[in-house]
């Protein structure tokens, strides 16, 4: 098998970011993004997608979290395309639902070449740590959009932080099946020959 990485920078006058991604890596994690809870995040996405991910981000955080929380979503969403290619021989879709505590999140996703995304839920507080909550949402249609997938999400608990965490994982471990080479397919899962 071809290895499936990638390295994408993206540099803006409100972010500089280094992303490198191995989809079939061991789960290894370096993230700084300035975010304690949202480096938490992705160490947390690498570890359950068995992702080897390095972030760096330098953003201007004096006036908020949002273009850091964006452009790194942007960022690993070109990761993720690069890496995959003509995405030959992919299972495609996945879907998972995966608890924390009180917490049950869900994930369903077609790495199908098509930007689209769906979100049902609220989350319980409207921060954890540094984080804003609902850039937890944000990160997932950016990602979504940039990674070309059709992704549909949903959380429902009593706790911010486990509901955050609870849609990483998710997300996390449907990529993870959704990207694994199908030994059987030798061209793309789709009647139209490419995604």
């Amino acid at each position: 098998m071809t290895e499936r990485t990638a390295a994408v920078t993206r540099e803006t006058a409100e972010t500089a970011i280094e992303v490198t991604l191995d989809v079939d890596g061991d789960g290894d994690a370096t993230v700084d993004t300035g975010i304690g809870f949202f480096d938490h995040m992705l160490e947390s996405f690498a570890t359950h997608g068995l992702f080897d991910l390095t972030v760096n981000c330098d953003g201007d955080l004096e006036i908020d979290d949002h273009h850091t929380v964006e452009d790194v979503a942007i960022t690993l969403g070109e990761a993720f395309t690069e890496a995959l290619g003509d995405k030959r021989g992919i299972v495609r879709f996945a879907d998972r639902k995966v608890p924390l505590d009180e917490a049950v999140a869900s994930v369903v996703v077609d790495v199908s070449g098509r930007p689209y995304f769906e979100f049902d839920g609220e989350f319980s507080q409207s921060e954890v740590g540094e984080l804003t909550s609902h850039m937890a949402q944000h990160f997932l249609r950016s990602l979504a959009t940039n990674a070309g997938l059709t992704l549909h999400a949903g959380v429902d608990g009593e706790n911010a932080h486990h509901e955050v965490e609870a849609l990483f994982k998710g997300l996390a471990r449907a990529l993870d099946d959704a990207t694994r080479i199908d030994e059987r397919r030798t061209d793309v899962a789709s009647t139209k020959g490419e995604l």
